[in-house]
């Protein structure tokens, strides 16, 4: 989202003839930094994320704050915003003045979306890894097993026992930092940590991310009170000290055993499915991946198939995957066969969504989908459904949490689940070049 963000304001400036920077703040960290200079001249600021950024450094300036999907869907219309200073004035304290009265966007999605953004390297990475030693054996790892290999052991063991076992804390960790700042980093990931020692799994991990963050906002409230003489101390004594020892006890005391028990309930549940509800399932889950392609709708979806993966279950991700590797793919090969019914920018991008479909970058449809969503939505929709309940139909199974294509070697009944994804690709752009309306350009 960050890099079709930038992309669409970059294209759209230079269309209106307007100078813009766009510094991004990605999963590479932050490229093209703004400098004093540059944010002093500017004739407004626009601010299109979902996750935290640096703040301070607007004060004074007129900041249109959005989330990033603004950036890809209204990227004229942020523009023109900046250039009437519409937008508020940015006070560093977070208040704003002017015109409107619109407040950053703080809430829960923006501190969830900051721990999965961190948590994926290591799901991918360590999924990927534990799903290559597979290829040996699913016990190939296990010494005391026939089929033992020391490959397999040692990529079992770099992605399940290191990178993957990382996944829950790390997110926990972000969490807490970006709902307290660094000062709550620490309760959150030792959290996360209790919660994966003790059965809470993802589910808890969230839980713990968030009680770490808040705690801290509850010290930093209730240590205000204290002399100054006693600030240097905070964050290095007080904070780690007692955020740490009120997280874990509210962990081990009230949290983690209810929700090791909810696990389990819902592992149990899974297993004891027949085939036409777990069709059901996939059906769901993957029409999700497609509603807003990496918005909050399609995140629940990946993450409860993390979450399978994770208690040992990996037919729902098969699904989740499906799912969203089916939009862009969809509407590849709409643009290939109905080209009258494309512009011809829009033709270019479906080539790109080959490569993004293929990958399982489900964002890749985001700009035709905000180009026309009455259409291209349902269209996506019904196919990725059509996929993730043949999936589930054909009992196809998915150890790797992403890698698309790349990873079909260690699906099982991969032949199958070609098929599908294939049978759902072919269903949306037949949708979409029934229903869609010639382009006169």
């Amino acid at each position: 989202h960050t890099y079709m963000a930038a992309d669409a304001l970059i294209k759209k400036a230079k269309e209106l003839g307007v100078n813009i920077k766009v510094e991004t703040n990605g999963s590479t960290g932050v490229k093209n930094m703004l400098t004093d200079e540059e944010i002093k001249n500017a004739k407004g600021i626009i601010v299109a994320a979902d996750k935290n950024v640096e703040m301070a450094r607007f004060d004074g300036k007129n900041v249109e704050i959005v989330p990033v999907k603004e950036g890809i869907k209204n990227p004229e219309g942020l523009i023109k915003n900046a250039l009437n200073q519409t937008a508020p004035i940015y006070k560093a304290d977070g208040k704003s003045s002017g015109v409107s009265n619109k407040k950053e966007k703080t809430g829960f999605y923006k501190h969830l979306m900051s721990g999965v953004s961190n948590m994926l390297p290591f799901v991918v990475g360590g999924g990927i890894l534990i799903a290559l030693s597979f290829m040996f054996g699913i016990t190939a790892s296990n010494p005391s097993d026939p089929n033992y290999s020391p490959i397999a052991k040692l990529l079992n063991d770099i992605g399940g026992g290191n990178a993957f076992f990382l996944m829950v804390p790390v997110m926990a960790g972000f969490i807490g930092m970006s709902i307290a700042d660094r000062p709550g980093f620490a309760p959150a990931m030792v959290g996360g940590l209790i919660s994966l020692n003790n059965g809470g799994g993802f589910l808890g991990g969230l839980i713990g991310g968030f009680l770490g963050g808040y705690t801290i906002v509850l010290l930093k409230k209730v240590f205000n009170k204290l002399p100054q003489s006693f600030e240097g101390l905070k964050p290095v004594l007080l904070y780690p000290l007692f955020g740490i020892f009120i997280t874990g006890a509210l962990m081990y005391g009230f949290i983690v055993d209810p929700i090791a028990a909810l696990n389990n309930g819902v592992t149990e549940f899974l297993k004891s499915l027949g085939t036409g509800n777990l069709v059901l399932l996939g059906i769901v889950l993957a029409a999700m991946m497609a509603t807003d392609m990496g918005g909050p709708i399609n995140k629940a979806a990946f993450t409860f198939g993390i979450m399978m993966i994770t208690a040992g279950d990996y037919a729902p991700h098969a699904a989740v995957m499906a799912g969203g590797m089916v939009p862009p793919l969809g509407i590849a090969l709409a643009t290939t066969f109905f080209k009258n019914k494309f512009t011809k920018d829009e033709i270019d991008a479906g080539k790109t969504c080959y490569i993004m479909g293929l990958s399982f970058i489900t964002e890749g449809a985001i700009p035709f989908a905000a180009a026309d969503p009455v259409r291209v939505i349902p269209a996506s929709a019904i196919g990725a459904a059509i996929a993730g309940g043949l999936s589930m139909f054909f009992k196809v199974q998915l150890p790797a949490p992403h890698g698309g294509i790349f990873v079909f070697p260690v699906v099982t009944n991969p032949m199958m689940y070609l098929l599908s994804i294939v049978i759902g690709s072919v269903v949306t752009a037949l949708i979409l070049g029934f229903i869609k309306k010639p382009v006169q350009e």
